[in-house]
């Protein structure tokens, strides 16, 4: 179909050579858990070699306490977090991904999108199904092990990127007052007020999170079935720094001359002193911090380490998977799988139709790997296939990308140079070429493999 359109472009519309780029396809990133045994599917702890360590630019990095667990600092060193990565259980992840619009309407209901409906103006069925979101995704960490089986609803902080997305941000600490994110929902129902004081620099925090979920380390892709664990967040000035006035709405006061310079003199909860009149004692508020300054460090922060935690785990790629079902006779199977597996495809069911000779075979495909596909499967088959290509899901491709041999079981079956095809490494450093990023690519990766090309010997 796509060069279909492209030949029809040059020869009826634009009646000149067109050069067309390769179709852009989206990725996703990921983290999974540590894997217990090798590429040779032995286990790593009871090798009979002992293991070669390869080491990586976090190692030696002071700010990485353990894997997955990084302490940073803002540049003025007022902010000090912890901030930790961990894999989302799989059915938070599908959950938060099948229900993206309702995520979208829980970030209107919280007044922070760039909207102006409020929760009052939601459909009833729309908070109803909300709640039912809440108790569902309560239900999932439930029935999870390890360390989101004692997570709370209440303790999810943001959503990303673009705060619905399947990503999650939650806090672990005891200090640190906030609003529920469930808060407005919940006053719809039960017209209670919420007694919970607001963060002074929670936007700061979710701000950094969008950022680091929207574009990761590896390529620049969203992140999918990350979360991310604020464990430690102490600012040493928060407490010196005053409340901020209530704004009056227009509608319920009117605007003075009075009212707009008081709140041109003070950003963000601390007064700034117009003169030294002002403040005769010289005493500095808020430890001479500006709290815009520190807001914007504080999201530079929160990005760099989520990144860096995000990096101490073992990261994958997510590839986007056609569902693809295929009707062909006998005598073509063999042609029709030789082309699935060149082009990294799995059959998944394999059915004959009742009174004819015909096959019904439901496979997955990689959308990357799809152009051309169906082309090339009837040039194959003679057209005696046919495929239908819809989109089904993400997958995760179990291959790290910057997988080198360290057990001596990988170093006696691919050797030291390790130079078998990485397909996880080719997807990204495609899509880190068509972005103008870094690759780490040598012209010559080893020397004796090279030959005059005069003598073809």
């Amino acid at each position: 179909m796509y060069s279909l359109m492209t030949l029809n472009f040059d020869l009826r519309y634009a009646k000149v050579e067109v050069n067309v780029s390769d179709p852009i396809v989206p990725f996703r990133e990921t983290i999974v858990p540590r894997p217990k045994v090798d590429m040779m599917n032995e286990n790593i702890h009871t090798q009979a070699y002992s293991p070669v360590q390869v080491k990586t630019d976090v190692d030696d990095d002071e700010q990485v306490l353990e894997p997955g667990l990084v302490q940073k600092s803002t540049t003025n060193k007022a902010c000090t977090m912890q901030i930790r990565a961990i894999p989302l259980p799989v059915g938070v992840t599908q959950l938060l991904e099948e229900n993206a619009n309702l995520l979208k309407m829980l970030d209107i209901s919280t007044g922070k999108s760039d909207t102006s409906q409020s929760v009052n103006k939601l459909n009833p069925d729309v908070v109803s199904k909300l709640l039912k979101l809440k108790e569902n995704l309560q239900s999932c960490f439930s029935r999870s092990k390890g360390f989101w089986k004692k997570i709370k609803t209440d303790d999810i902080l943001s959503f990303g990127p673009r705060r619905q997305g399947p990503n999650l941000l939650v806090v672990q600490m005891d200090k640190y007052p906030r609003t529920s994110l469930w808060s407005n929902l919940e006053s719809v129902t039960t017209t209670k007020p919420c007694s919970v004081l607001n963060s002074i620099y929670d936007n700061s925090v979710v701000s950094g999170f969008q950022l680091a979920t929207l574009a990761g380390p590896l390529c620049e892709e969203s992140l999918m079935g990350v979360g991310f664990v604020v464990e430690k967040l102490d600012i040493s000035h928060l407490d010196t720094i005053p409340e901020l006035p209530e704004t009056p709405s227009p509608k319920e006061s009117n605007f003075t001359l009075d009212t707009v310079n008081t709140l041109n003199t003070s950003v963000n909860g601390v007064h700034m002193c117009d003169s030294e009149d002002s403040n005769p004692a010289g005493k500095t508020v808020g430890n001479n911090l500006g709290v815009g300054m520190l807001a914007g460090q504080i999201m530079s922060c929160v990005k760099d380490s989520c990144r860096k935690a995000f990096q101490t785990q073992p990261q994958r790629l997510m590839v986007a998977m056609y569902s693809c079902d295929i009707q062909a006779t006998a005598d073509v199977l063999g042609k029709m799988y030789a082309v699935l597996n060149k082009r990294q495809g799995r059959v998944m069911s394999e059915d004959m139709k009742e009174g004819s000779s015909t096959f019904n075979i439901h496979t997955v495909l990689p959308v990357i790997e799809s152009f051309g596909f169906a082309e090339e499967i009837r040039k194959r088959t003679s057209g005696l296939a046919s495929p239908q290509l819809k989109f089904s899901h993400w997958e995760v491709i179990d291959l790290d990308p910057f997988w080198q041999p360290t057990t001596g079981e990988e170093y006696l079956h691919y050797g030291d140079k390790a130079d078998n095809e990485n397909i996880a490494f080719k997807y990204m450093n495609g899509v880190r070429r068509r972005k103008g990023l870094r690759v780490n690519e040598k012209i010559v990766e080893y020397g004796e493999k090279q030959r005059t090309l005069s003598k073809n010997k």
